[in-house]
């Protein structure tokens, strides 16, 4: 009878076990939902225009259901810088360790960044960085969280580039000029399309780049 109840008893505890472990997935994928919702609210409507509501929407939700998750729009917004980071970092060292093919490792890392500045993600990244310079309560939370990607960056072009070993400051002069060089295109692109203009100055960056890192340009 005692084995019995206590068979019973274990069974019971790993039901229980299963369906938190089954309600806490569900309720990681809805957040993710919220998240990549509010993303795509920041690239389609701007920060200023994207409400819970909107997001709600987006992502298939009530606000109600939402707002379970998320208590208010800083909320989602802190989730979703969080993701935007983890995501642009991840497309980051995808798009530069893919094998070389047709160029030499550095030029297939510059036009790596390059799309990767001209995507959606960096659009959101965008928005949210003009938006904070008037709002204390997202400056608060995207300048930490900036810095900590930025950092995350650096470690990871470290690792990824083992050609720059001993080159100290070149190498940080270089990873700065791709940086600020790449992303201020970006933001222009937002008004105007690509011309030969723009191609001119990604063949100059990468000569500069050679030049820094030593390395003969293969032009």
């Amino acid at each position: 009878m005692s084995t019995q109840r206590s068979s019973t008893l274990s069974k019971s505890a790993t039901e229980e076990t299963e369906e938190s472990g089954w309600q806490a997935q569900k309720s990681a994928n809805t957040r993710t939902q919220i998240t990549e919702a509010a993303i795509r609210c920041f690239v389609e409507y701007g920060y200023s225009q994207t409400t819970t509501t909107l997001i709600a929407e987006k992502a298939g939700l009530s606000r109600g259901a939402m707002l379970h998750h998320f208590p208010s729009k800083l909320a989602v917004v802190s989730a979703a810088v969080e993701h935007l980071h983890a995501k642009r970092l991840r497309a980051f060292r995808k798009a530069v360790t893919k094998p070389v093919t047709g160029h030499d490792h550095l030029r297939q890392s510059l036009e790596a960044y390059w799309a990767h500045v001209r995507h959606p993600m960096f659009v959101a990244f965008f928005e949210l960085a003009v938006a904070a310079r008037t709002d204390k309560e997202l400056a608060a939370i995207l300048r930490p969280a900036q810095e900590a990607f930025e950092r995350e960056w650096y470690d990871a072009a470290v690792e990824i580039f083992p050609e720059w070993k001993g080159r100290g400051e070149k190498f940080d002069l270089a990873l700065d000029l791709v940086h600020y060089a790449l992303e201020g295109m970006a933001v222009s692109f937002l008004t105007h399309k690509e011309s030969e203009r723009d191609k001119r100055v990604l063949e100059y960056l990468d000569e500069q780049i050679h030049e820094l890192a030593g390395l003969p340009n293969p032009a």
